[in-house]
């Protein structure tokens, strides 16, 4: 069975940074796509962002471009989101996903639906 579990969430100022990390288990982290989405209150599910399997391709919604990164260890199976620079408007629950498959194609990155498995989500609040 597979699972995810965020970590790294917290109260942060306006510019500060944050490190979130999703520890996985279950089956073989290292053939799976990855990406974190967010979710602020009232709002829908947004993608931040996206990193395949071997972690040569990454993928930023325009709104962290230049601010977060995504990257993977697979030998330790986990997946970090580091937050540069962060603005009251990062404050969300944050998730990490998974797609275990042989492809994925770049229309799909952002798409909630293309991921099949989430974890519980982990509270950021930047404060101004």
């Amino acid at each position: 069975q597979v699972q995810l579990v965020e970590s790294g969430g917290g109260l942060v100022q306006a510019g500060g940074s944050l490190r979130l990390s999703c520890a996985a288990s279950g089956r073989t982290f290292s053939s799976w796509f990855m990406g974190w989405f967010r979710q602020a209150p009232g709002k829908e599910r947004e993608f931040v962002a996206f990193i395949s399997r071997n972690g040569g391709t990454t993928n930023y919604t325009g709104s962290v471009k230049g601010r977060f990164t995504i990257s993977r260890d697979n030998a330790k199976n986990t997946v970090y989101l580091q937050m540069n620079l962060v603005k009251p408007e990062d404050t969300a629950v944050y998730y990490c996903a998974a797609r275990e498959a042989f492809v994925m194609d770049s229309s799909w990155y952002p798409q909630p639906n293309a991921y099949d498995y989430w974890g519980q989500g982990t509270q950021v609040t930047v404060s101004s």
